[in-house]
């Protein structure tokens, strides 16, 4: 046993990364920004309103939004001068286009997850601001027009309210009467799943952020969808390649749906192919699960030295009142990897002492990455909205250069042929240092962080210490019919077994 006693309480991976805390509003104007506390977290939630990740999957929402929603109906990104002080932007990108090009960007800014949306909604916007030099206009409420050279691109804001249904009718809103050219979006993996099938049908390219559901470039893939945002199997990849070193055996909990069956043998593959063993089969148990004894019992007695949870909704609270009756947390180690920055502090608070001092995996913190984009979002974000940038919005910037990127290398056809030829293969710089679109599949193979946490109630969230990136590369999902794609890549697994 490596380190028997050692405490990975870190969240529960699930379906996008996970949601509470009051967050601001869906568009806050940088002259007159929130009044988001920094200085101190935000209360932990009710037992009902547990945090789900945006690594969103086919799921059911939860019934209760676990943040306090913004109430107003989205309107247009700030069009304010910047801060001066401000780290510069980057040498603006012209553009050539005949008429507006127009990008429909889809998210929740007042739904279950709508923390998550606004982080997706303000740094897309921002992308737009630092691609082409200068804040955009306001068109109406829920439109900004940018300028590029002589070309203009306006972002078509929509609030699907994590409604997948929603979704599906204002994608085809934008697409039929708006006359849009892309499509990005969206937080729930379940809403991306019906904007895939309309961006298929309608041949309009979509770009996702920040949902992670593997299915997306994998069972559910088509030549139309695109993403920014990693996928779960990234997620434990970045997580075993630590977790291995820390621990020899695993058993691991996950709900009894697609969801939970995709994470366990993500963390399955990865905690194994780094010489992780896996002492019992994976537990699945009911998502509406109350009472987790039989489940906990199963988890003590197995023997492992760690285990490892993928869950979505308000069983987190059961689940860890038993593993405390059962004395689980106090023999056995918990991997899963860190979240945003306001649950990180509601949920761990209360355990503080036993977290800090505790090192795991995470897509994004704004403390991790060395570069200039990302110091310009850190300035941008902070000026602006009185935080620092949060777990999502490196996606939302990443999905903003990408289009952007896009465009300029197809010369302003706004095709789907061209655009599709435009991002295969495709390499850009963001937030989180190089983007690599890989042509085989439409994956975004990226930077991803070990930190160790170090005070939870740091000011600006800064609480961790770095450890080392992390690049993971997933194994081509591609369903069978679509497995000619893949090439060398290994197919299923991360062996090719």
């Amino acid at each position: 046993m490596k380190r028997s006693t050692l405490f990975l309480m870190l969240a529960v991976l699930v379906i996008a990364s996970l949601v509470l805390a009051a967050c601001p509003s869906a568009t806050p104007a940088p002259t007159e920004p929130p009044a988001a506390p920094v200085e101190e977290p935000t209360a932990a939630p009710e037992p009902t309103a547990t945090p789900v990740p945006p690594t969103a999957t086919p799921e059911p929402a939860p019934t209760e939004a676990p943040t306090e929603a913004p109430a107003e109906e989205p309107t247009a990104a700030p069009t304010e001068e910047p801060a001066e002080e401000a780290a510069a932007a980057g040498e603006p990108i012209a553009l050539t286009c005949e008429e507006p090009v127009k990008i429909g960007l889809i998210t929740d800014l007042t739904g279950s997850l709508a923390l998550y949306g606004v982080m997706t909604n303000r740094a897309f916007q921002l992308g737009m601001e630092y691609a082409s030099g200068a804040p955009g206009v306001a068109v109406d409420d829920t439109t900004t027009a940018y300028t590029f050279g002589d070309c203009e691109v306006q972002v078509l804001l929509r609030d699907d309210k994590g409604s997948a249904e929603l979704t599906a009718t204002l994608a085809r809103e934008l697409i039929e009467r708006d006359q849009v050219n892309l499509l990005v979006g969206t937080v729930s993996s379940g809403s991306t799943a019906s904007l895939q099938e309309i961006a298929k049908e309608s041949e309009v390219p979509l770009i996702v952020a920040p949902a992670a559901a593997n299915d997306i470039t994998g069972v559910n893939f088509n030549e139309y969808t695109f993403r920014v945002s990693r996928t779960n199997y990234q997620d434990f990849i970045n997580l075993c390649e630590y977790l291995t070193t820390q621990y020899d055996t695993f058993i691991q909990i996950a709900p009894d749906y697609s969801f939970g069956y995709g994470g366990a043998a993500s963390a399955r593959d990865a905690c194994t192919k780094f010489g992780g063993e896996f002492v019992a089969d994976d537990i699945f148990a009911p998502l509406d699960t109350a009472d987790f004894t039989p489940y906990m019992e199963q988890i003590a007695d197995s023997g492992a030295e760690a285990w490892i949870v993928t869950w979505a909704g308000g069983g987190f609270i059961p689940m860890f009142q038993s593993a405390k009756e059962f004395g689980v947390l106090d023999t056995m180690g918990m991997g899963a990897s860190f979240f945003d920055n306001r649950t990180m502090a509601a949920i761990f608070g209360p355990v503080a002492d036993k977290m800090q001092g505790q090192a795991s995996g995470i897509l994004y913190h704004y403390s991790a990455p060395d570069n200039p984009i990302n110091d310009w979002l850190v300035e941008q974000v902070k000026a602006r909205y009185n935080e620092p940038p949060d777990l999502f919005d490196a996606d939302g910037m990443n999905a903003a250069l990408l289009a952007v990127k896009a465009l300029e290398k197809s010369g302003g056809d706004t095709s789907g042929a061209a655009l599709i030829t435009a991002m295969e293969g495709m390499e850009f710089d963001g937030p989180k240092g190089n983007i690599f679109i890989r042509p085989e599949d439409h994956m975004a193979i990226q930077d991803m962080y070990i930190l160790k946490l170090i005070d939870l109630a740091a000011p600006d969230f800064d609480m961790f210490e770095y450890v080392t990136t992390t690049r993971p590369e997933p194994p081509c999902l591609l369903p069978e019919a679509l497995q000619d794609r893949c090439g060398d890549l290994p197919i299923g697994s991360l062996s090719g077994q």
